[in-house]
């Protein structure tokens, strides 16, 4: 049987579950998860390889309106990775989202020149009844290669979704070794990670204003070493962060340390610092050096 491989990108509104739906098809964690809105800021590739195929899962940023340029930098990147795959999968959450919400999408789903999938996700938090009275919609309003309802959070019909996505895939090379599962550098995922436990212990505007710089990162005999940056946008933002008498930072540290050692699997040293740059979100010069770029 010859080898198929292909690319599929994984597109919706923040907080539909596409970043769990990776993390899940992949058994690993190599995307951050919150409750809170556009936590997944950059185009994060997840690779599944069985004997027989290979897929490339792009995780995009959530569909949003954009209040500033790192907004409009997301949608970008978002709208950028569905033109050239081999499959796209809208992913909707069947406890919040219909067709209508869908709206500002619709040309750009009918001008797909590859199969588009409708991956219903929560469906443990619906019943049969009205999982069947959401489907007709849907069917009403697009044109699906394929309507696959799922639980990303419980496992629940991936192996169905997969299998759909290997029936459309072309035959072609295996793009990356069979035990690799994320081209991401290692970098970028320990920064992810520590936006993310920023994300969990603050509230109001600062996961929204928050980016994660890596100084340095190497390893020795005695394990990893890592110094990062916490970047805000006001001194009120950096006081948050840093918490009465340091509390607030060491406990980011802490708890960030613990799931980088969890990931990486190596004893982990982190020192984190903490700056100022205002307005950040809405500088070019600073959405490239903080790993934003067009």
């Amino acid at each position: 049987m010859a080898f198929k491989s292909g690319f599929v990108a994984l597109i919706g509104h923040p907080n539909v579950g596409k970043s769990t739906l990776l993390n899940s098809i992949i058994k690993e964690k190599i995307a951050i998860i919150s409750p809170k809105a556009q936590t997944t800021r950059n185009v994060i590739r997840g690779i599944y390889t069985t004997d027989e195929a290979q897929i490339v899962f792009l995780d995009t940023p959530g569909i949003h309106k954009a209040q500033n340029e790192l907004g409009s930098l997301m949608n970008k990147s978002a709208r950028s990775s569905y033109k050239d795959v081999e499959a796209v999968l809208l992913i909707s959450d069947v406890t919040l989202e219909n067709p209508d919400n869908y709206d500002h999408l619709i040309d750009d789903l009918e001008d797909l020149e590859c199969p588009l999938f409708l991956v219903l996700n929560k469906i443990d938090l619906l019943s049969k009844n009205e999982l069947l009275e959401l489907t007709a919609k849907w069917s009403e309003r697009f044109k699906f290669a394929g309507i696959i309802p799922i639980s990303a959070l419980k496992e629940e019909n991936l192996d169905v979704l997969i299998k759909a996505l290997i029936e459309v895939m072309p035959e072609g090379p295996k793009y990356y070794p069979g035990d690799m599962i994320t081209d991401n550098p290692e970098s970028f995922i320990v920064s992810e990670l520590i936006r993310e436990k920023i994300l969990s212990f603050t509230r109001e505007e600062i996961p929204h204003s928050v980016a994660i710089v890596i100084e340095k990162m190497y390893e020795t005999n005695k394990g990893l070493n890592i110094y990062a940056t916490i970047v805000v946008e006001r001194d009120s933002q950096k006081g948050i962060i840093i918490g009465k008498g340091g509390t607030m930072i060491r406990k980011i540290g802490t708890s960030a340390r613990q799931e980088i050692e969890r990931v990486f699997g190596v004893k982990t040293r982190l020192e984190t610092f903490v700056r100022v740059e205002k307005d950040w979100r809405n500088s070019s010069h600073n959405l490239k050096e903080f790993g934003y770029r067009d």
